[in-house]
């Protein structure tokens, strides 16, 4: 969660909030597509929550961390859209210093918590391709939830501890109409890492050897299918297509996720050497907040039991007798 630093006392001496130079016609229309992204947002992923939740067939490992990302984006689009949508528009940080500090420890809290998601989805990925065997063996929807559990307590444990030894966020926290806040050196560096460096370092070495093992997977299919397949011969091709085909799918959503959040990262490290305009910030937060709301539509693109979900739940036939049981993946 670490935030751009900069000369504190010199940048407040030159600040002033920008007046807006837009129409009232394009400033409405920028509040109502903002209600969009948000509507879209809160939405989509409580779509998939309850998905997941609902339907006996999708409770597996792998939807259960999907199921932990779409809660963590769903408090995105609920806790940290409006506030930095409103930030944008009204180029002035308007709900004062308290709010600011609550803000900024709440996305970052969601925000770690979806990067050890995406890393927790990675890990998955890479142990049902390379040991398919020991992961249908050894991991478990309740082994998942544990994992899932000790994920989100460990880092907010961790915010608790940024807190404690941060504990002059109110005093440092920023210029009038502006909205940062201030490590000391040593928990910048800290930050850094449990932050970033190492999730995404584990996402991005993961993936690379689901990719590598993906193409063994598909030669070996190609190899399947070039003779007469016995009956055991045919479940394992379908099962390697299958899993080929999830970590497929949830590598698009971590490319995705890593377009987001990259230039959020790199301008983070770039802002303890130059003076970044807050306008850029404001974009690379709303940038990164908009992963939540991609998500769903990746889910809604590839996934046919969400479309199916999507339409079990508007046309409230989830509510009937037995629903649960539903066959959503045929």
């Amino acid at each position: 969660m670490n935030l751009i630093e900069f000369n504190q006392t010199e940048h407040c001496e030159h600040f002033s909030c920008p007046e807006r130079s837009v129409s009232p016609a394009v400033y409405i229309l920028l509040y109502m597509c903002s209600a969009a992204v948000v509507l879209l947002t809160v939405c989509g992923n409580l779509l998939v929550i309850i998905s997941v939740l609902h339907f006996k067939q999708l409770h597996t490992p792998t939807n259960t961390l999907v199921l932990s990302l779409a809660v963590s984006d769903f408090l995105v689009g609920v806790f940290v859209m409006p506030p930095v949508l409103i930030w944008t528009i009204e180029t002035c940080w308007i709900f004062g210093r308290g709010f600011c500090t609550i803000f900024w420890l709440i996305s970052g809290f969601l925000i770690n918590i979806s990067i050890y998601n995406i890393a927790l989805i990675a890990v998955d990925r890479y142990l049902a391709l390379s040991n398919p065997f020991l992961y249908m063996n050894s991991v478990s929807v309740r082994i998942t939830c544990i994992v899932i559990v000790f994920d989100w307590s460990l880092l907010g444990a961790y915010i608790l501890a940024l807190i404690y030894f941060n504990g002059n966020f109110t005093s440092s926290v920023m210029c009038p109409g502006e909205c940062f806040l201030f490590f000391n050196e040593v928990w910048t560096v800290i930050d850094y890492v449990v932050s970033f460096i190492f999730p995404l370092s584990v996402i991005i070495i993961l993936y690379t050897l689901v990719f590598v093992i993906a193409k063994k997977h598909a030669t070996a299919i190609r190899e399947l299918n070039n003779h007469t397949q016995p009956k055991t011969q045919k479940i394992t091709s379908h099962s390697m297509k299958s899993e080929r085909k999830a970590a497929k799918v949830l590598g698009i959503l971590v490319s995705v996720f890593l377009i987001c959040l990259l230039p959020y990262v790199i301008y983070g490290l770039l802002g303890n050497v130059i003076e970044i305009p807050t306008e850029t910030i404001q974009k690379l937060v709303v940038v990164a907040c908009l992963n939540s709301t991609i998500n769903p539509l990746i889910y809604a693109l590839f996934y046919p039991w969400f479309r199916r979900c999507i339409k079990l739940s508007i046309t409230l036939r989830i509510f009937q007798t037995d629903s649960a049981l539903i066959n959503v993946l045929s």
